[in-house]
């Protein structure tokens, strides 16, 4: 645990010491993360970018029936998009020229084929992060599409599946500056009989965007490299700060998708009643009042929103303030304003179903791991570690087999959050250790990411049902690309 004195120091990085930071330059409304260790950010608010127009609406990927199957397209490749008045158009890296990526959407039962083709400088694979899908399909970085090149997608989606997933690059060391660039896009399975099919939804990406002073997508810098990368903009569904519109007493269905590189947010919504309903994996058993969500990396929630408009409190979606251990950049310490609430019309408050669904809790483990999340700063080749190992595209570090039952614990040994994510099923987590004893998890959800803050550990069982390699990894994708990760190979 020598970190975070190590890299005061400077002596991973040879960066100036931590008392030659500038200050951060601050904007009314980015919140934090303007300046670290001689970065300097141009201010959010000085860039001119619009904030305040009505919330976009997510394109959708046209899908056609065919051959017993619903068929599409997805290309990823460069795109200009002008976003700062008197500046050149940014460039972007999109899918289908859009950004976010277009939102597919399917029922339990269906299947996909997708043709992808790969117009980016670099290899890239599209990893369908969350769904039960096999490991041949699943985008790992053991499948890279060349540049140039494309390959077919084709999977079902299997009973019990509905839920929140989404889409992004995973290619082993340029995964990170993908995604940052804009790959990624949401994946919405719907279930056959779903208790919450009568509320309006609304859908809810929340990515992070860092300009610099020329209005381009700035790189990776050693601050973004160590930390995980946040810039001075969160935008909802590619805008900055946008506004949507909920009837007084309305109750309105979220669907809410974190696809930030690193940042952890703690969602508030003062003035309304808020209730959780579902997690990366759907639907949880009954809904649970909650006045604050924090939200992971990866993660994604459902929300049963209602309308209140209490007097005295902001109306609007709040990022609270969240310290997650960051090294090298300042922490969010105030609210971070993301999205404006206007109040409609009176509504009549629709039902809220007491029960959602049955989540059967998963039988005793046949195998238990143990998973030590740590860091090692006197080897910047190496600083981000599994069991003391970095990422080797050629180990597989477990053997599994297929049904069985396992027990994880992930014990975070390092100074800061690291977003477990785990691929090819859903996991429940049973237990959280808080560095004072064991806690058991106060409900049962299906989760694929789980936070694990410093000095904690979390118990989590899961089932994998298909065979093949299976990825498990820090979700702050810089983590990730630096070698926080490895390989379950599950056998038949």
């Amino acid at each position: 645990m020598q970190r975070r004195q190590m890299m005061r120091w400077g002596a991973a990085l040879a960066l100036a010491p931590w008392w030659l930071r500038p200050a951060v330059a601050e904007s009314a409304h980015a919140g934090h993360g303007a300046m670290a260790m001689g970065e300097a950010m141009p201010d959010a608010a000085a860039l001119g970018l619009a904030r305040g127009l009505p919330l976009p609406e997510l394109k959708r990927l046209p899908l056609e029936r065919k051959d017993g199957a619903l068929q599409g397209c997805l290309t990823a490749a460069a795109v200009s998009l002008p976003l700062l008045p008197g500046k050149p158009a940014t460039a972007f890296w999109a899918y289908n020229d859009s950004v976010p990526g277009p939102a597919i959407e399917l029922s339990e039962g269906e299947t996909l084929t997708l043709r992808f083709d790969n117009r980016l400088p670099q290899p890239t694979t599209v990893h369908w992060h969350g769904l039960p899908i096999p490991a041949d399909q699943d985008g790992n970085p053991h499948d890279p599409v060349q540049p140039g090149q494309g390959r077919d997608y084709r999977f079902s989606l299997p009973a019990g599946s509905a839920g929140s997933y989404w889409y992004h690059p995973h290619p082993h060391g340029h995964t990170a500056e993908q995604v940052y660039r804009g790959l990624a896009g949401v994946f919405v399975v719907r279930g056959r009989d779903d208790p919450l099919a009568h509320l309006p939804e609304r859908w809810l990406v929340l990515s992070d965007l860092k300009l610099d002073e020329d209005g381009k997508i700035a790189a990776n810098s050693d601050a973004d490299k160590m930390d995980g990368r946040e810039g001075q903009f969160v935008l909802v569904n590619g805008a900055w700060h946008p506004r949507l519109e909920l009837g007084r007493g309305e109750r309105q269905r979220w669907r809410i998708w974190n696809a930030t590189s690193a940042r952890v947010l703690k969602l508030a919504l003062p003035a309304h009643e808020v209730w959780l309903v579902g997690t990366d994996g759907g639907l949880i058993e009954k809904p649970r009042r909650v006045e604050s969500l924090v939200l992971p990396p990866g993660a994604r929630a459902e929300l049963a929103v209602t309308g209140r408009f209490a007097a005295g409190k902001p109306a609007g979606l709040l990022a609270l303030p969240y310290a997650r251990g960051k090294m090298m950049g300042p922490e969010q310490d105030k609210a971070l304003p993301l999205l404006d609430i206007v109040a409609g019309g009176v509504v009549a408050t629709a039902s809220l179903p007491a029960s959602l669904r049955r989540i059967v809790p998963l039988p005793k483990p046949s195998v238990t791991r143990r998973v030590v999340l740590s860091e090692d700063m006197a080897n910047p080749a190496a600083m981000f570690l599994i069991n003391g190992k970095t990422f080797d595209m050629d180990r597989m570090d477990f053997t599994g087999k297929v049904g069985a039952v396992e027990e994880w614990e992930i014990d975070n040994r390092a100074d800061m959050d690291h977003p477990f994510h785990l691929h090819g099923t859903q996991f429940q987590v049973t237990e959280r250790h808080d560095g004072k004893g064991w806690r058991r998890e106060p409900y049962l959800a299906w989760r694929d990411v789980v936070n694990v803050p410093p000095e904690q550990k979390v118990r989590l069982c899961f089932r994998q049902d298909m065979p093949g390699p299976r990825m498990f990894h820090c979700h702050i994708l810089e983590h990730e690309d630096a070698g926080m990760m490895g390989t379950l190979d599950v056998r038949a």
